[in-house]
């Protein structure tokens, strides 16, 4: 299943491995999402950080785009310059 296929309503799971429930059905690199963490918060989440999804009664990996993997690696990629 791609980012784009999940609906509003369907369980997500992120890479850092909490749960949350999709709260949009926008598409693209960004999507709202009701995360249960370390506390229960309603932020976007980045496409690439979901790694499945609930479909009926099992979980489904999700298969990421060129363009998502890119941005994962981009932005797990090291300060050009020092800090």
């Amino acid at each position: 299943m791609k980012t784009n296929e999940i609906k509003k309503g369907m369980r997500v799971k992120l890479r850092n491995t909490w749960e949350g429930t999709m709260m949009d059905n926008a598409k693209g690199d960004r999507r709202m999402v009701d995360v249960e963490g370390f506390c229960r918060e309603i932020g976007s989440v980045y496409s690439h950080d979901i790694v499945f999804v609930r479909v009926g009664a099992e979980w489904v990996q999700v298969a990421h785009t060129e363009k998502q993997r890119k941005l994962r690696d981009q932005v797990a990629a090291p300060a050009p310059w020092p800090l």
